[in-house]
């Protein structure tokens, strides 16, 4: 996987570098794995705008995404690797001894033909899921759940991974991408091996068009507001705007706004790094 550079024959690909799109093996999706998405454009039941700078952008379809992997013990060949609208990372389409097709997070290094497993007892091979308590202590994983049977809430985005650091008691101890340490039952299940699409990150859009593509509308600094728009706005010329904050007035650096009663505390070891 690889990104593509492009010559500056126009403005819009002065700084355009995308993905190469090098791992993908078919165009179309499995239609029977679709659900119609639909566009909000940041309108409530009511018709206000609730959320702003979304709006417009390409017509899409939900690839329907397997986070469970509860189909145990049954093994799937890998169809195909697609690409997929709704996220960074790549899909894998899998196809298992009985026929069925599912959609799955594609992991890094995962090639057509190759077979998968879910599962109490398997191998920890890459895109193998099973209970963090089998899996060896060092080994990177992703698609981490954080209940058993909840299916995977953590660790899903392009390049993405976790470190399963330590096991104490009934507990596993993962380093994730922010760089928290917490705790997860072991009974949880995870992924071996990392998200796929590494490269996302070095992505340049190179133009306002290509977002507007993506549903999203220019952003207006509070800066450049006026105060009854932004408590930032105002003044003569061009002002600083004073402390950094939101349009609702929360300061926006280094204010905490994590509840100090959140439920979650005591699985947490060390936060994420500022």
């Amino acid at each position: 996987m690889a990104v593509r550079k492009f010559k500056p024959c126009t403005p819009g690909t002065r700084n355009k570098v995308i993905s190469a799109f090098d791992d993908i093996t078919c165009t179309k999706p499995e239609k029977s794995l679709l659900e119609p998405l639909k566009s909000s454009g940041g309108r409530n039941n009511q018709g206000k705008m609730t959320m702003r700078y979304i709006g417009g952008g390409h017509k899409k379809m939900y690839r329907v995404i397997d986070f469970l992997r509860n189909k145990d013990n049954v093994p799937a060949t890998v169809k195909t690797i697609e690409y997929d609208p709704n996220r960074s990372a790549r899909i894998a389409l899998v196809q298992y001894e009985d026929g069925e097709k599912r959609y799955i997070i594609a992991p890094n290094g995962l090639t057509v033909g190759q077979t998968i497993l879910s599962g109490s007892g398997i191998a920890p091979e890459v895109g193998n899921t099973l209970p963090l308590g089998e899996i060896p202590l060092g080994t990177l994983v992703h698609n981490i759940e954080l209940r058993p049977g909840q299916g995977a809430a953590m660790v899903r985005s392009a390049g993405a991974f976790a470190q399963l650091a330590a096991r104490e008691g009934n507990y596993a101890i993962l380093r994730l991408p922010s760089g928290e340490t917490r705790m997860v039952l072991c009974t949880c299940r995870a992924t071996v091996g990392t998200v796929s699409n590494p490269d996302h990150n070095l992505e340049s859009h190179g133009k306002a068009g290509r977002r507007r593509w993506l549903g999203r509308r220019p952003r207006n600094r509070g800066v450049v507001m006026n105060p009854v728009d932004h408590p930032m706005g105002g003044g003569e010329g061009r002002a600083s705007g004073g402390h950094p904050r939101s349009r609702k007035g929360l300061p926006a650096k280094g204010y905490k706004t994590r509840n100090p009663k959140s439920t979650s505390n005591k699985f947490i070891i060390e936060r994420r790094k500022k």
